[in-house]
């Protein structure tokens, strides 16, 4: 699917050469909506918001978790759209800060999948921490009655015990303190997940994907079902 440039309408436009119901990318440059194809029906609008991992970054887009969990929700006879609006090298502070134009369309389930950046550049945690507090707070302010998964994360030992300690730490007090689902991480530690990467040791192969997906899919199931029971 080819890119368009950035609409003054951030509406998302219609393309018929998309069998899944909503393939939405952002421009690795600014982060802004870029292309996108729409169902006339959309059903429940679930609006990834990420950094490289979420983008598939080294894989083709459709075997990044996104689509996969897309694929697995309709499969499972759920109406979703998946938006994909990650973006490589993101922190938290970029997801922050163009969150307002994401927000400017309908938003059913935030999944957020930020901070691995930060914690490779050793970014002070207390930072992160107000970031995606932020970003919840600002979709739950902008779309009242969002749900929100807060995906967990780790970073490589190297960082140190004690900061690879409070970054895995971080993300499920946050998901406790401001109530959202969880999606731990994919293994008991980074080191669980090193045969799940691809050679520059950071990002997912299309297998690590899958399991990502697995996941996520996983804690995305009751919240879905809860909200198209209800509609």
């Amino acid at each position: 699917m080819g890119c368009a440039s950035p609409s003054d309408d951030p509406a998302l436009s219609a393309a018929s050469d998309v069998d899944s119901n909503s393939e939405v990318l952002v421009d690795e440059e600014d982060g802004t909506l870029t292309d996108s194809a729409v169902a006339d029906d959309e059903g429940l609008r679930i609006l990834f918001l990420g950094d490289s991992i979420t983008a598939g970054f080294g894989i083709d887009q459709l075997d990044a978790f996104p689509a996969l969990v897309e694929t697995r929700l309709t499969d499972g006879g759920y109406n979703v759209t998946a938006i994909d609006a990650g973006v490589s090298g993101d922190t938290s502070t970029g997801g922050l800060n163009r969150l307002d134009w994401l927000l400017q369309n309908p938003v059913d389930i935030l999944v957020l999948e930020l901070g691995g950046n930060d914690g490779l550049r050793g970014i002070d945690l207390s930072l992160t921490r107000s970031n995606l507090g932020a970003i919840i707070e600002q979709t739950r302010e902008t779309w009242p009655g969002v749900d929100v998964l807060l995906v967990g994360m780790e970073v490589p030992p190297n960082l140190g015990i004690e900061y690879t300690r409070e970054f895995a730490d971080m993300y499920p007090s946050l998901a406790a303190e401001y109530e959202t689902a969880f999606a731990p991480f994919i293994g008991d530690s980074f080191e669980d997940v090193v045969h799940l990467l691809q050679s520059d040791g950071i990002h997912p192969t299309e297998e690590g994907h899958a399991v990502i997906a697995e996941k996520v899919t996983e804690a995305l199931m009751p919240i879905v079902a809860s909200r198209q029971e209800a509609s």
